[in-house]
């Protein structure tokens, strides 16, 4: 059984002439809740798009339950095994939220009967209301509905709490960390809300310009980097820059504020040749690195 659910190499999409993607690299392991990060245009939904077939990638490859998707007819087996929430959470605005469900059940062999009513229940999902009438959290709910109980292996996930209140996402959050943690269900989704990738998360792929710059096991990235803040007498000295191990620098004044991964107390001992006054290492949270990586100096 092949352990990596998504594996993208290479991948490379343009619009017009812009690159959105370029040569993005992406491997999510089997049963992990992985956050999918970045600014707004960094390439977070045409990843998407490509992995569900709705694009047609310029370069690379894709693959997804270790089977290459290469063909339309690969594309399409590949999604009878996943379930997808889209950030706008369209749906056909003919149905009501009983008969969407009926339409979508017959598609998937493996639907969850159970499933589908335990969610309308949590939900509180009124099975007559036309799909127009129903706000953005319910359309939200209808979509995350439709993804779990059609027993998908693989969520694949575009602002999924978008629209709900702070009660229900918590409630989302919990579902989607048992699916993982009891069904071995594979979570990828983007998100703007970094709390609560740092909730459920235990992986995080952070995304800029269609690059991947972060990628890792959340817990192994925190303990791996470190904020190195220092403070000198005068302006920092311009050999800060040249150090090994620093992702971002930035400058302030006296004080040098220096994000670094790998050998740190290493790094620590050659920034205190430099002669600063005082010299402080802390922990760093998923916020930090984030911002460090998409706008750092």
């Amino acid at each position: 059984m092949n352990d990596i659910i998504i594996a993208a190499e290479g991948l490379s999409k343009s619009y017009d002439g812009k690159p959105a993607l370029r040569s993005l690299r992406l491997e999510v392991p089997r049963g992990s809740i992985c956050g999918f990060l970045g600014r707004n245009g960094a390439g977070k939904t045409t990843t998407l798009k490509l992995l569900l077939g709705m694009l047609r990638r310029d370069a690379g490859s894709i693959r997804l339950f270790g089977q290459p998707v290469d063909s339309e007819a690969s594309s399409i087996a590949a999604r009878r095994r996943l379930g997808f929430v889209s950030e706008d959470k369209e749906l056909y605005p003919f149905m009501t939220v009983d008969q969407t469900i009926r339409f979508t059940r017959p598609f998937f062999p493996g639907w969850r009967r159970d499933l589908e009513e335990k969610y309308l229940e949590l939900f509180q999902l009124p099975r007559k209301k036309a799909v127009p009438k129903l706000s953005k959290g319910m359309r939200t709910q209808l979509m995350l509905l439709l993804a779990m109980a059609r027993g998908a292996e693989l969520l694949l996930m575009d602002e999924p709490t978008g629209g709900l209140d702070p009660a229900m996402t918590e409630d989302v959050l919990q579902i989607l960390a048992d699916l993982a943690a009891s069904d071995g269900t594979t979570i990828f989704f983007s998100s703007h809300q970094l709390a609560e990738v740092e909730q459920i998360c235990d992986r995080v792929c952070i995304i800029d310009q269609g690059q991947v710059v972060v990628d890792g096991v959340l817990d192994d990235l925190k303990s791996d980097y470190r904020r190195i803040l220092l403070v000198f007498d005068g302006t920092p000295p311009p050999g800060l820059a040249g150090l090994p191990g620093i992702d971002h620098l930035r400058q302030r004044g006296r004080t040098a504020s220096l994000l670094a991964h790998g050998d740190v107390e290493g790094l620590v001992d050659r920034a205190r040749e430099l002669g600063p006054s005082s010299v402080e290492v802390r922990p760093v949270t998923l916020k930090e690195l984030f911002l460090d990586h998409v706008r750092g100096e």
